[in-house]
């Protein structure tokens, strides 16, 4: 019995969507793909957020303690001058950041550091800044600027370790009613959606030793190329997991996708970080005047 099942299982994994006669892509190729989806580069642009319903990002140490900051986010992929690639414009609008503005530059040759500007409302200055270490935190945050912006696919060594069906529910943060307020009432629940998807688990090493990791597991979609959980170690020990909840643009291209949260766990600490966003709160493909995505947009904030 022990070996019919056995050969049953072999079966399903090995008819997931990818398989047959064609060789299966390598690791390289699943990371490609995966920073493919992680920029929207399957649409001209996107944005996060509006007046009324914004992204909420928030940060919740083991103690309990919450910090709230909200945003708006708009990305361009689609620029007149083709040496740049994107640039991606957030803007805080509550919280200890509120004012801020980063824009944030990708050039065309991947070797080209990002380039950063950022509004300073307390000094109503703009300030330009190199591209940031990618082990560097995120707003005190668990996320890091690797995570945000600055990993490339090159800058990783990939290795596909197999097919496999994922389990169970991405993670979420729950809060008590206590400290429940007009941006966190509307909290995602945990996303089990994606509980039995088929997905490649792949794994990614840092080519330089410097970035608090020494490599990471990544399950990711095998018709989207969404990646649902990554998983950071360090000297044998879990470091840090991040899930993505996504869902599909409705468009030709599968891996046209956009996410609803982000959830970060820390174990060592049991810090835990979120950002989301009402689902209707996302727009792709929209008519947007260039000139949003300047300096003078950033120049025009008010505190």
């Amino acid at each position: 019995m022990l070996q019919i099942e056995s050969l049953v299982l072999a079966c399903v994994l090995m008819c997931l969507p990818g398989a047959g006669l064609t060789a299966p892509p390598n690791g390289r190729d699943i990371a490609r793909e995966v920073d493919y989806v992680n920029r929207f580069a399957a649409v001209r642009n996107v944005s996060y957020g509006d007046a009324e319903r914004r992204v909420v990002v928030l940060d919740r140490a083991a103690s309990g303690r919450l910090v709230v900051n909200t945003f708006e986010r708009w990305r361009s992929n689609d620029l007149a001058d083709r040496s740049v690639q994107a640039r991606d414009l957030v803007i805080f609008r509550s919280g200890k950041l509120r004012g801020t503005g980063i824009l944030v530059t990708d050039f065309a040759d991947t070797d080209k550091g990002r380039a950063y500007v950022v509004w300073l409302p307390s000094l109503r200055k703009i300030r330009r800044f190199a591209e940031p270490d990618p082990a560097d935190s995120w707003g005190n945050s668990n996320f890091s600027f690797g995570d945000i912006y600055t990993r490339r696919p090159h800058d990783e060594q990939h290795e596909l370790l197999g097919r496999e069906v994922f389990q169970g529910c991405l993670g979420a943060i729950q809060l008590p009613d206590a400290q429940l307020d007009r941006h966190t009432q509307s909290m995602p629940e945990p996303d089990c959606s994606v509980r039995g998807r088929p997905v490649y688990r792949l794994r990614s090493r840092p080519r330089r030793p410097d970035l608090g990791y020494d490599e990471r597991i990544v399950w990711v979609d095998t018709q989207t190329f969404a990646d649902y959980r990554s998983v950071y170690y360090r000297d044998g020990e879990v470091l840090k997991r991040i899930d993505k909840s996504w869902r599909g643009m409705g468009l030709e291209d599968p891996r046209a996708q956009y996410w609803v949260y982000w959830y970060a766990y820390t174990p060592q600490t049991g810090q835990q970080g979120m950002a989301f966003v009402p689902h209707d709160a996302v727009d792709w493909n929209q008519d947007i005047d260039p000139t949003l995505w300047t300096e003078r947009t950033l120049r025009r904030i008010r505190r």
